[in-house]
């Protein structure tokens, strides 16, 4: 059962849970069943012993503790308590009041957390967490849905990860094109400079962000994420208080006016200086360089995390306590309710990562990657349409396991070794189509780490967001498989990228007519 198509069974399971029951929690726990008795070949005795192994792997791995997990998960409830204590001092109350007496628009609220989503490049983890805590006090009072705002941080996190190289993805992948260049003399181009002329090769990418800038500057939305919309815009619901929202604190804190909006901002902008802080000296300690590059390669990034999420929690615990004395409501009981507060909130986010890691420690068992990898060896398809293949195939993959790097890494060698062989001037588009099909395809999984924290930062429903951002990842791929058809059939990247262009500008245009002219039918009907 290891390497055949047997393997895809637990994640088939688990997507199609997801959307019968919309419950995340059961459906991942179906999948994680279902490969712990394939892995046992349905041996009573060992199935348990999977499913024990399975579940304890996020805290305890190859005989030491996993504390890149652990410290992952410790800043996720360190960023509830940021959040909790931040409520408490009425620093978010103040914060929403001095942006919305400066950004007036819902366009200006839904760019400002596009343009925090790029410029917050350094981890996808770190951006999908860091933004939704800046920008879901300002879409709050902008009426914007909490699925919008999800889509909008999933949208510009990995996109933007994956083609900067000064980050903890553009370090790993340089790493990687290192290791398929080494085994070959016909590539002349060191990996940096590959990984930068890889930038406008990733199709996916350049209509992702083209349509994030579009959705974010008009007020055009489809299917679920209209309906979002216009729930939020006609009645103020932002998210469906039936659902389990990651990241809603269930308590209310008494409402007073000492707050500033100091109490929010210098948490954030804290936890944003000693988290890239701490990233710079760990990569130094680690590479022993002052190399950008060696930096990010070797920097430890969850241990920056909850080293940023320590010192800023101190912090906002510091501000509240100074209100101690002129605050009437403020006292040392209500701050312990707050931490509390702050990781119940979380504890959602928590499981869900548990059980998403612990599906795919088991899928990584089953080698559900290698079999779906060996299908396209095996294939014998032209080689100039292994660009749109490679794509599907990692969006497949990613969509299947629930990680991008784990598509990274069995791809990218593969690709590299028919390229170099079959058609060397094809060997960076391929690769690119890699990374361009595996960030496609962690946006649709339901099981994606990436997916799960960008819904928990910005306090959505997790099935809301994968369902409403799954219509705008599709378009985006859709117009990415034309863009590396057409590559394939010219072996021109520009006419490929211009391709990608010109199907993004004309899809804009029509979608912009089609709204114009549902607008003139609705003020006919209302004279």
């Amino acid at each position: 059962m290891i390497g055949t198509w047997v393997s895809i069974l637990p994640p088939l399971v688990a997507i199609i849970m997801v959307l019968v029951t919309k419950r995340v929690l059961i459906s991942l726990g179906s999948g994680i069943l279902t490969a712990a008795l394939l892995v046992a070949s349905f041996t009573p005795i060992e199935t348990l012993k999977n499913l024990w192994t399975a579940m304890i792997v996020s805290f305890w791995a190859d005989g030491e503790l996993n504390t890149y997990n652990i410290y992952i998960m410790v800043f996720i409830l360190l960023l509830g308590i940021i959040t909790a204590l931040v409520s408490l001092s009425g620093g978010s109350r103040a914060f929403a009041e001095w942006a919305t007496r400066r950004i007036k628009t819902r366009r200006g609220a839904k760019l400002l957390t596009v343009f925090l989503g790029i410029l917050i490049f350094v981890d996808d983890y770190f951006n999908a967490l860091a933004v939704g805590q800046i920008a879901r006090p300002i879409t709050d009072q902008h009426r914007i849905s909490r699925a919008k705002l999800a889509y909008f941080i999933d949208s510009t996190s990995a996109p933007i990860c994956v083609i900067s190289p000064i980050s903890s993805w553009g370090a790993f992948l340089i790493g990687q094109l290192a290791l398929i260049f080494s085994t070959t003399a016909a590539v002349s181009y060191s990996p940096l400079s590959a990984f930068l002329m890889m930038a406008p090769m990733n199709f996916y990418v350049v209509a992702t962000l083209a349509m994030v800038f579009f959705f974010a500057w008009s007020n055009i939305d489809f299917f679920e994420m209209k309906k979002h919309e216009t729930i939020a815009q006609e009645s103020g619901q932002l998210f469906d208080p039936k659902k389990e929202i990651p990241g809603q604190l269930k308590e209310d804190f008494p409402v007073h006016s000492y707050g500033s909006v100091v109490d929010l901002i210098a948490p954030i902008i804290t936890l944003v200086v000693v988290t890239l802080g701490m990233m710079i000296w760990t990569g130094f300690r680690i590479g022993g360089s002052m190399s950008v590059w060696t930096i990010f390669e070797n920097t430890d990034v969850p241990l920056s995390l909850m080293t940023g999420g320590i010192t800023a929690s101190v912090l906002a615990a510091i501000l509240y306590l100074s209100q101690m004395g002129k605050n009437e409501t403020a006292s040392y009981g209500l701050l312990g309710k707050a931490f509390v507060s702050g990781m119940k909130a979380m504890m959602p986010a928590i499981l869900i990562l548990i059980f998403a890691w612990a599906l795919t420690h088991l899928i990584g068992i089953l080698e559900t990657g290698l079999f779906l990898s060996n299908a396209v060896e095996q294939s014998n398809v032209p080689v100039h349409f292994l660009p749109v293949i490679m794509f599907v195939l990692a969006g497949l993959m990613a969509f299947s396991t629930g990680t991008s790097w784990g598509s990274f890494g069995i791809l990218l060698p593969i690709a590299g070794t028919i390229m170099i062989n079959a058609e060397p001037e094809l060997l960076l588009p391929a690769l690119s189509a890699v990374l361009a099909g595996s960030v496609f395809g962690d946006h649709c999984s339901p099981i994606s780490d990436t997916t799960i924290l960008s819904s928990t930062g910005a306090g959505s429903n997790h099935i809301d967001h994968v369902s409403t951002q799954l219509p705008y990842a599709l378009i985006a791929a859709g117009i990415s498989i034309i863009g590396y058809f057409i590559l394939g059939l010219t072996g021109s990247v520009w006419i490929g990228l211009g391709t990608v262009i010109i199907v993004t500008a004309a899809l804009f245009i029509f979608w912009a007519s089609k709204r114009g002219k549902s607008d003139v039918n609705m003020t006919s009907l209302t004279k």
